[in-house]
């Protein structure tokens, strides 16, 4: 299994039914013991009240009717109506019960799984496609529920009236019980050759449907890029053929599902057919009474009608199966990394920043940093500097513990952050990114994000001091204005003003510009680098740039190179030595100063 959990599927290598994982997901109903208690007492009693009146109609006929008693064939009759009624009345409160335990569980379900995710380090996220993520939490959960609520009960029921309808055969008659038990390991044979194929077939369709899923999201995703590309037509073609693919699976599935159904209903009648023959000869040579035979036969026929509804739920539960070993296989993926068992909270943070022999590598053998000491002190502000993939944002990332170094140690104000908890530091810190992410529905809601707690002043008033109040206002409906899934609707500059006041409403002690200023024009940048000097004060921050205005006004800048620091200090002491910082600035002023390289 992969360390995400989700990516390495192999169903022909998994069992078609897993008693674990039933019992998993029947503790999984403990949340709800008294509704599922409930639900198996009606479930118990319906599988004793479908024999029992299939032996009250057979004993109406050869009883009353077949004597001719008018009287007693009205009682019978009226007898047989109300025991009826009352096992209907069952069946609606049985159905009304599963469906409402099913509901319950998937709502569990997809609330550990989403919980799950969130608890997830950014590592699992750069390997794990979100189709397949929101398959787990979608089509994955929802067979899930056909699962709790149909496979389960149904089958209990069933298999509850076969063997009350067998107790009764073997009271009328053991001989033609005999040869009932001596027919079904044929059916055994069957259903065992069957079920290894449909399990296969299942698992294929669960795994296909993923695939396209997967796609999809990255389609929707990624639509500018295709438009822009002109790929609509190979995209098209390529999508085509996987659900070209996902139709054949689909087809196999039911051209297996569809043969066996309809031969395990022919062996049920050929079966009557056989019982018919013997009973019919035990009945003409006065070995069993015509009442009795008759007796045996309606049982006998709601003994083998019950196996194809058993059929129809093996085929749901192997769909069930299949959904639910995904779903359990991503809420038992182990992170890459968590806090330690005895983490601690960190205090009020200063922000002194000590890195230490630090390096980091995404996949063994393919180290991003290399050795990095890097002190920082409280309240200063670092640049990182370099060329696409030097290593910045890794860096920055480190500090920000979404991802824990290979080797070395990171302190801030002396605190080992692998032995802090991640909660306590994430609270003291803000990070502002070129793609920062918005969130659908309001600009107050989003800017909210940093401090759920503030109020619409205090929202304002963050937006005041960024000199970017007008600029909001200004908007269709001001801090009311509805922003469309990450963002639609409003420009990037206006994307990243929405960020920084977020930002600035946090009031972090640690803050993190990864490429922030990139999507502002000048005149806009101008207006907010008073306002982002006020954010800084005061705060350690690391500014991942490549605007010189930017850059200029740092404490120090840190040039980067494949990993490794190259050189290190003030803006016009590295541009004096002529040295990688100074080459980089030689190289990019002649794009107006707008860059010392991309974001690494």
């Amino acid at each position: 299994m992969s360390r995400d959990g989700v990516r390495s599927e192999r169903p022909e290598q998994q069992r078609p039914l897993d008693l674990g994982i039933i019992l998993r997901l029947f503790r999984h109903s403990d949340r709800h013991r008294r509704l599922r208690n409930a639900l198996m007492l009606l479930v118990l009693l319906r599988s004793i009240q479908i024999p029992i009146v299939t032996w009250a109609a057979a004993h109406v006929i050869s009883g009353p009717i077949a004597a001719g008693d008018a009287e007693r064939t009205l009682l019978s009759v009226l007898a047989f109506l109300a025991f009826a009624g009352f096992t209907e009345f069952c069946y609606v409160h049985r159905m009304r019960l599963a469906l409402e335990l099913g509901e319950r569980v998937v709502h569990d379900l997809r609330l550990d799984v989403y919980r799950k995710l969130l608890g997830m380090p950014v590592s699992f996220f750069r390997r794990t496609q979100v189709g397949r993520l929101i398959g787990r939490i979608t089509a994955d959960v929802d067979v899930v529920r056909v699962g709790v609520q149909d496979v389960a009960f149904i089958s209990t029921v069933q298999a509850g009236n076969m063997l009350v309808c067998a107790a009764l055969m073997l009271y009328y008659d053991w001989k033609l019980c005999l040869v009932v038990l001596l027919m079904a390991p044929l059916l055994w044979a069957m259903l065992r050759y069957f079920r290894r194929k449909l399990s296969q077939a299942y698992r294929a369709q669960q795994e296909s449907f993923s695939r396209v899923t997967a796609t999809l999201a990255e389609s929707v995703t990624g639509i500018r890029e295709i438009q822009g590309f002109v790929r609509q037509d190979v995209n098209g073609g390529l999508f085509g053929q996987l659900i070209y693919d996902h139709s054949k699976v689909n087809m196999d599935a039911a051209q297996k599902s569809a043969v066996f159904q309809p031969l395990l209903e022919f062996n049920g009648q050929l079966f009557l057919s056989i019982l018919l023959v013997v009973g019919g000869y035990q009945a003409l040579s006065h070995e069993v009474k015509l009442e009795a035979l008759i007796q045996f036969l309606f049982l006998s026929n709601a003994f083998f009608a019950a196996i194809v509804p058993i059929a129809n739920q093996y085929n749901q539960a192997l769909t069930a199966m299949a959904g639910a070993e995904r779903v359990f296989r991503l809420l038992d993926a182990e992170p890459d990394w968590k806090d330690a068992p005895d983490a601690v909270d960190l205090p009020p943070l200063e922000g002194r920043v000590e890195l230490s022999r630090v390096a980091f590598e995404y996949a063994p053998g393919r180290r991003a940093l290399h050795e990095i000491d890097l002190v920082v002190p409280a309240g200063s502000s670092v640049a990182l500097v370099g060329a696409t993939g030097s290593g910045k944002s890794t860096l920055v990332n480190l500090i920000a513990k979404l991802y824990l170094p290979s080797e070395g140690t990171i302190r801030i104000d002396g605190h080992d952050l692998s032995r802090a908890t991640s909660a306590s530091l994430h609270r003291q810190l803000a990070c502002v990114t070129q793609d920062n992410f918005l969130f659908s529905g309001s600009v107050l809601e989003n800017i909210r994000v940093g401090r759920p707690e503030a109020s619409n002043a205090e929202i304002r008033a963050a937006a005041r001091e960024l000199d970017v109040l007008d600029l909001i206002e200004q908007l269709p409906d001001g801090f009311e204005t509805r922003i469309g899934e990450r963002g639609a609707g409003l420009s990037l500059g206006q994307r990243q003003l929405i960020c920084f006041a977020r930002a600035l409403l946090a009031n972090p002690r640690l803050l993190i510009l990864d490429e922030a200023t990139s999507s502002l024009d000048s005149i806009t940048e101008a207006r907010i680098q008073a306002a982002l000097a006020r954010l800084l004060r005061g705060r350690t921050s690391f500014l991942v740039a490549h605007r010189l205005s930017t850059i200029r006004h740092a404490d120090q800048v840190v040039v980067l190179d494949r990993g490794r620091i190259v050189e290190r200090g003030a803006h016009a002491e590295l541009l004096r030595r002529g040295g990688a910082y100074a080459a980089l600035h030689r190289k990019f002023t002649s794009f107006s100063d707008t860059e010392l390289g991309n974001s690494g």
